[in-house]
């Protein structure tokens, strides 16, 4: 358990609150553990109907904790880390999946969203996905669902040049349900979990089962998993991470 992860079920719906907005929510292995203890909670438990994620402070998350990601560029485990328990169990989840984003949502904070059913941005909603930057390779299958639902052309800028996208670009590409005053995000998501709770749960499961080719899922997961641990054990990641801790400008010229 952990502090920065707060997990609260209320009328059928399973509230993941992602709370360390000293670190603009910075997720940590541990937190990774609790949201991945609630996704495989959520999928054995009939009382929890559907999984709402949020954040305190002004981000969603900024993505992974920095540290641990230096910490993990000489492990050996990194497909069976915190991270890709929960990418997976993200790819598993029979249940709905709802978000509400305000501020800021780095690497795995937009690519999870590819994974939720719907998805609430706040006006001042940013969604970044800078893999390259730090010598790294896309996860959470968002390599194919990414381009599948913007374009080559879009995924490929948000991924190589780490260029964000701001709420009302993903409310016109697909990626949003609707874009709403930051103050009244939650409520608008929280609102939808509730009135989904209300549905048939086994037409609910069939339906999202249609509609998401989850074995192409795996599959793509697995292959950027071990991709990724390729990269993050490289000199290009070791001289992203380093310039990153010693605030200066990556070369990666000379690598």
């Amino acid at each position: 358990m952990t502090d920065h992860l707060k997990t609260d079920v209320v009328d059928g719906v399973m509230t993941l609150t992602i709370s360390r907005p000293e670190k603009k929510n910075a997720l940590t292995g541990a937190m990774y553990d609790v949201m991945s203890e609630g996704l495989e909670r959520s999928e054995r438990d009939p009382a929890v109907k559907v999984v709402l994620f949020q954040g305190d402070g002004d981000s969603f998350t900024s993505g992974n904790d920095l540290a641990d990601f230096a910490a993990q560029s000489t492990a050996n485990e990194t497909t069976d880390s915190p991270a890709f328990r929960f990418i997976g169990n993200l790819a598993k989840a029979t249940k709905p999946l709802v978000a509400a984003v305000q501020g800021n949502a780095v690497g795995v904070g937009t690519t999870m969203l590819l994974h939720c059913d719907l998805v609430y941005l706040a006006e001042n909603a940013r969604l970044i996905t800078p893999f390259v930057n730090l010598a790294l390779v896309p996860e959470a299958a968002s390599s194919w669902l990414l381009p599948s639902r913007i374009g080559h052309v879009r995924a490929y800028a948000m991924f190589a040049l780490g260029e964000p996208m701001d709420a009302a670009t993903a409310l016109q590409c697909g990626l949003a349900n609707a874009v709403v005053p930051i103050g009244d995000v939650r409520a608008r998501a929280a609102t939808a979990a509730l009135t989904l709770t209300q549905r048939p749960t086994g037409a609910l499961r069939h339906t999202k089962l249609l509609m998401r080719e989850q074995q192409e899922m795996v599959e793509r997961i697995a292959e950027e998993s071990a991709l990724f641990k390729e990269r993050l054990q490289s000199a290009e990641a070791r001289e992203a991470f380093s310039a990153f801790t010693e605030k200066r400008k990556p070369d990666f010229t000379k690598v």
